[in-house]
């Protein structure tokens, strides 16, 4: 997997952030910084394969990835059900074309994109398969769905409904796979997210899992101390691999699927 330069973004006038709900994450809160990173690597990763390319963007919530596939597109257009979304990415990320519209419709002619890029927002739909067939649809011969996940396994272990409240349906490999071929699809890669070296060494030192200690520290609604904070605030994406094999170990799921060619 080759390695990606990421654009700079042009300077954005003073804007109010959107606010962290847990629906989405969002960049600069030293608090939020492992997830956002978690997120950001797989644009970073898979940014070549929007080059040159009409994008669609289905979900872009707060708008930071958009942006960044803006830097290399030929044009990306960005797509959010939510108007304080919407609102802000236009504030704050001019170069993206920014509509609001549903997952479940979406507000595109047919074949109209080379590629459509749905990161983290799967999970949160009801009709995961209706929104597949709207990619498809969308998508010119040839395209290119990117679509990441969090592994249902290692997200929600052992439970049967998700950990996250704004979840409806969480996927494990086997199980996104399927969705995208029954909605048409040919999966050419499956990759997972995992912790390299330094987040591993950070497991160790906050009693086993650096993501449970943020979570109990969340939870718990008290400040952080100082080292956590530190720690998570100092994560990049260099920390996490996107590779192949131990599928099911991963943290979250990036699956590259095409649609045919005529």
């Amino acid at each position: 997997m080759s390695e990606a330069v990421i654009p700079a973004a042009p300077a954005a006038a003073t804007h109010e952030p959107l606010p962290l709900t847990g629906e989405r994450t969002v960049p600069g809160i030293a608090e939020e910084n492992y997830w956002f990173r978690r997120h950001e690597i797989a644009y970073a990763r898979l940014l070549d394969r929007c080059t040159g390319k009409i994008v669609l963007e289905a979900g872009s919530g707060e708008g930071y990835g958009a942006d960044m596939i803006a830097g290399v597109a030929q044009r990306v257009t960005g797509l959010d059900y939510d108007e304080g979304a919407v609102a802000h990415v236009r504030a704050r990320y001019p170069r993206v074309e920014m509509i609001q519209g549903n997952l479940a419709a979406l507000p595109l002619d047919d074949e109209s994109v080379d590629v459509v890029v749905n990161f983290q927002v799967i999970e949160h739909l009801w009709d995961q398969g209706q929104f597949l067939r709207e990619c498809l649809r969308v998508l010119r011969p040839g395209g290119v769905l990117l679509i990441s996940t969090p592994n249902r396994i290692t997200f929600s272990p052992g439970r049967d409904t998700p950990l996250n409240p704004f979840h409806t349906r969480e996927l494990n490999a086997a199980e996104l796979t399927e969705l995208l071929v029954d909605a048409g699809f040919t999966v050419s890669e499956m990759l997972g997210v995992h912790h390299g070296a330094s987040l591993k060494a950070l497991d160790a030192k906050h009693g086993g899992s650096f993501i449970d200690a943020q979570i109990e520290r969340a939870l718990a609604g008290e400040p952080w101390p100082a080292d956590l904070t530190a720690d998570v605030a100092a994560v990049t994406i260099d920390d996490f691999d996107l590779r192949e094999g131990d599928i099911d170990a991963s943290l979250d799921l990036v699956a590259i699927a095409e649609k045919a060619r005529r």
